[in-house]
């Protein structure tokens, strides 16, 4: 394996590390699924929101959004409004059940934050900040017609 392919396995297995307090003590409890979860922290951060804008906020592809705001709204845990002005747009905010599952999630979320940059000083946290961006901005560019470049550089070879 190349030093870069190492890399990304590392990357990886950093995300799954990341979930394991999620799906420990979060997920089983509580009923609610990963990407759940994303737009339930999400929403509630911003407190309205546009489904768009969280598929672009959280990575989450458009069609998991959508499921996921279904279930969340069947469970009680989101509303969705139409927008008058705009029939397409979905507006999301969270319902008096959702915004108390935020309150318990939020400081989980914190906790797992404080752990792992705890050792890290302000330089590292920001050159790590930094690297982050840089990745996730290289992930977001569109070629010349407007798809992910990523996407189109990542496709396997014709058969």
């Amino acid at each position: 394996m190349t030093f870069k392919g190492a890399l990304l396995h590392d990357l990886l297995k950093l995300n799954n590390r990341l979930m394991a307090p999620f799906s420990t003590h979060l997920a089983h409890r509580y009923r609610i699924s990963l990407n759940e979860f994303r737009l339930l922290m999400t929403i509630g951060a911003l407190g309205r929101t546009a489904s768009h804008e969280v598929a672009e906020l959280t990575g989450v592809n458009v069609m998991s959004v959508s499921r996921a705001v279904a279930t969340l709204q069947r469970h009680g845990r989101v509303h969705v409004e139409r927008d008058t002005g705009n029939r397409r747009r979905k507006w999301l905010t969270l319902t008096e059940e959702g915004q108390a599952l935020y309150d318990v999630m939020r400081p989980q979320s914190e906790k797992v934050a404080d752990y792992l940059l705890a050792e890290m000083d302000e330089a590292e946290l920001g050159a790590l900040d930094a690297l982050v961006g840089r990745l996730i901005d290289r992930l977001e560019e569109k070629d010349e017609e407007g798809r992910s470049a990523f996407l189109e550089a990542t496709k396997p070879e014709e058969d």
